[in-house]
């Protein structure tokens, strides 16, 4: 088995693009095949040097190794234009100076349905020759068999009149040079198959090539958002960047998007190993799948509490740029889902309350400040500080006050960290320590 994974590098890569090349890549790997990386770069305006960096970055974090590549399909040019000349000195194509008003005026005469069929001129653009009788037939995987009859295909333009070659001509060329076996892709590129499949055909009838078996299509279902529209950037992060800025685990991403389109029974935590050994393209749905990041976050809360201490320190530390987080890391690990919400959730114990007036006024009015001077003197009294005694101290504040907890932890929360949100309180005092926590309290007291 040989696959591909070929991006376009005009930007990003995207979502689908990033399910795309793990399908193919869990279909190598589950079959011990081999992964061809073809960067199709024939845009040369928007296939800059920045943009292919930013696809192998995407494939890097991912974990997608690849067996061959990345191979430039611009660096392919010289072989492109010996199968073009194959093709026309075999007569499977043919130059045509028509234009697009020719072809109109062609279909007005013809009908809507019928394929265009141009004169061979001495000069202009290159175009395939498709039979008149009979259909081509893709062969799809995911699909089934799709007939696309002959005459209602136009004869294919195959290379511009400076001899530049066209996309649907550069990748059946490509695939049939890299011996592709399967290709794995996006639905939206199901139009174009009859064209390559045409043309594998044609450079295998002319002897540029020789008789072989073409290869198995699997067209993916597109992805949709939870409202059931075409995925964007309405519906959040659209792209593999904006999933690892967010604070996304690389093991949880392949994860999630692994099940986009595929099912493993009723499962869906699978570690990497469990992806490989079960995925198969008879699995693929037809239906679109729908990405929701609610339940990639969920996913990914999953995998941030199977990490060790250590590694999910490591991994924080390296995301945010900061050292010593061990701690705080600590008593963050069940609350948080993604690295992004470290910060957030305990900041305010590493770097000083956040200053939120809704909060103060919420919590920090007569009320409050009173149950809040009565937890400074329980804690201030204890001569362990553990999380233990912590918790023991403002358990007798509440009896005492007849309070509910919340009305004496949330003045405390706000007190130590200037928002309602922290790691659990008695965790968080016990990290601040008793001279950090008085001092807190003592500010928020003045101030109040």
């Amino acid at each position: 088995m040989r696959v591909r994974f070929a991006p376009s590098p005009t930007g990003a890569l995207h979502i689908g693009g990033a399910r795309t090349a793990l399908f193919n890549w869990l279909l190598a790997r589950h079959d011990g095949g081999q992964l061809v990386l073809r960067i199709e770069d024939t845009d040369r305006e928007r296939s800059t040097a920045a943009n292919i960096e930013q696809i192998l970055d995407a494939l890097r974090w991912l974990e997608l190794d690849w067996d061959e590549g990345p191979i430039l399909q611009t660096a392919r040019s010289g072989r492109h234009q010996q199968a073009l000349a194959a093709l026309l000195d075999g007569g499977r194509a043919y130059r045509s100076s028509a234009t697009a008003d020719d072809v109109r005026a062609y279909k007005q005469e013809h009908g809507a349905e019928r394929g265009f069929r141009g004169r061979e001129e001495a000069d202009g653009a290159v175009r395939l020759r498709v039979p008149d009788d009979g259909a081509t037939v893709v062969h799809d995987a995911i699909r089934g068999d799709t007939s696309f009859e002959h005459v209602h295909l136009d004869d294919p333009v195959i290379a511009r009149a400076d001899g530049s070659v066209l996309y649907n001509f550069a990748v059946a060329i490509d695939d049939l040079d890299a011996e592709i076996s399967h290709v794995v892709r996006g639905e939206d590129h199901l139009s174009n198959t009859p064209k390559q499949v045409l043309v594998l055909e044609a450079v295998r009838a002319v002897g540029f090539a020789p008789a072989g078996p073409l290869p198995l299509y699997a067209h993916l279902p597109l992805l949709h958002g939870p409202d059931g529209k075409k995925l964007s950037k309405r519906h959040g992060a659209a792209s593999v960047q904006e999933l690892r800025d967010a604070g996304y685990l690389p093991e949880a991403v392949r994860n999630y998007l692994a099940l986009l389109g595929w099912g493993s029974d009723d499962d869906t935590v699978l570690s990497t190993e469990q992806l490989i050994e079960r995925f198969t393209l008879e699995r693929v749905s037809r239906n679109p799948a729908r990405f929701d990041e609610v339940k990639l976050k969920w996913l990914n809360g999953q995998y941030i509490r199977k990490l060790s201490l250590d590694d999910l320190t490591a991994r924080l530390e390296a995301f945010t740029g900061r050292e010593q987080l061990e701690p705080a890391v600590h008593i963050s690990q069940e609350k948080i889902h993604t690295l992004d919400d470290f910060l957030a959730l305990a900041g305010a114990l590493l770097d000083g309350p956040a200053d939120d007036p809704k909060a103060r006024e919420r919590w920090l009015g007569a009320d409050g400040l009173n149950a809040l001077g009565e937890a400074r003197t329980a804690l201030a009294e204890l001569t362990d500080f553990d999380q233990s005694a912590v918790e023991d101290a403002l358990a007798a504040v509440i009896a005492r006050r007849g309070a509910k907890p919340r009305e004496v932890y949330q003045p405390l929360r706000v007190a130590l960290t200037g928002s309602t949100v922290s790691p659990g309180i008695f965790e968080s005092v016990a990290l601040l320590g008793q001279r950090e926590t008085l001092a807190r309290i003592d500010r928020a007291l003045a101030a109040g």
